[in-house]
């Protein structure tokens, strides 16, 4: 059991560093972005640095709220603080929402008035962008699977990669033939991409902050495990919640076979725990009763 926590915390340390990286890299990338769409007079280009300023805040965010969640449980907050990275994955996708609106926005604006851009810069800097989000989306791939913020910021910086080389092809077009609705156009498209890259994220999110069975818990698994533990006959009242993006808590009620000591109650509850760690529940409250028990209703 000591080996599944060590595994853990080096799995967290691993997601703070990519955390990390990607600030720093999409942080500078911002900057080089907003400055050439300003410069160039592009939305297509604006409208990513935009989103790429979207992708540091929530980066950041969840870079703090994996902080907080570290911190030791009060008297006050029991469970400790790791809910904190829920609420930060579901701040990240509602700010993630509201640049879709804005780009959208803008976009229909372009459309009827068009302006001016200059094609072959556009396709530089973008290109630069692939670089700088492959990269950053690639540190975060190890550990998509392992925590909800971890997936969102892949998902989002895979998202920004496709997007980069969308303006690639936009600044080329406009290069060649100084189509002026073609900038616009991408903006859209950058729009639906981001929008459907975030609406999973916000869904999971929002189910966890209710308390909801998390995506990766299966409770009719968690029930067939507990049934071949010896000794445990039945188990009912079964209650499992995300108690961070990262650990999972149950409870539930266990029906057993008659005599057992204390001991063996004892030592079948450790099993079982050990088990359920297996199946991604770290914080496991289990109540007891014999089958006799049951039967007087006891």
């Amino acid at each position: 059991m000591a080996h599944d926590h060590s595994h853990h915390n080096h799995s967290v340390s691993n997601v703070n560093k990519a955390f990390i990286i990607g600030i720093v890299l999409n942080a500078a990338f911002v900057v080089v972005e907003f400055a050439t769409g300003i410069y160039t007079n592009s939305l297509a280009l604006l409208s990513d640095a935009g989103h790429n300023l979207s992708d540091v805040a929530t980066l950041v965010l969840s870079l703090f709220a994996f902080k907080i969640a570290k911190r030791k449980a009060t008297e006050r907050y029991t469970y400790g603080f790791h809910k904190s990275t829920i609420l930060a994955s579901l701040v990240n996708a509602v700010i993630l929402l509201i640049a879709v609106g804005s780009i959208g926005w803008e976009a229909i604006q372009r459309f009827m008035h068009p302006q001016e851009t200059q094609g072959k810069i556009i396709s530089i800097v973008a290109a630069i962008g692939i670089v700088v989000n492959g990269i950053s989306a690639l540190v975060f791939f190890r550990d998509k699977d392992k925590d909800l913020n971890a997936k969102g910021a892949y998902l989002h910086l895979l998202a920004d990669t496709l997007v980069s080389a969308g303006v690639v092809i936009a600044g080329i077009i406009i290069f060649y033939t100084d189509i002026k609705w073609i900038d616009p156009l991408i903006s859209l498209i950058i729009m639906l991409v981001v929008l459907v890259s975030t609406w999973s994220l916000l869904t999971e999110s929002l189910r966890l902050s209710l308390d909801a069975v998390p995506a990766n818990i299966n409770l009719e698994e968690i029930k067939t495990t507990t049934l071949k533990v010896s000794g445990v006959k039945e188990i009912h009242h079964i209650h499992v919640w995300a108690m961070s993006t990262t650990k999972n808590a149950m409870t539930a009620h266990l029906i057993l076979e008659e005599n057992l000591s204390q001991n063996q109650i004892a030592e079948l509850k450790h099993t079982l725990k050990h088990e359920l760690e297996h199946l991604n529940i770290q914080h496991v409250t289990l109540e007891t009763e014999s089958v006799n028990c049951k039967e007087k209703d006891c």
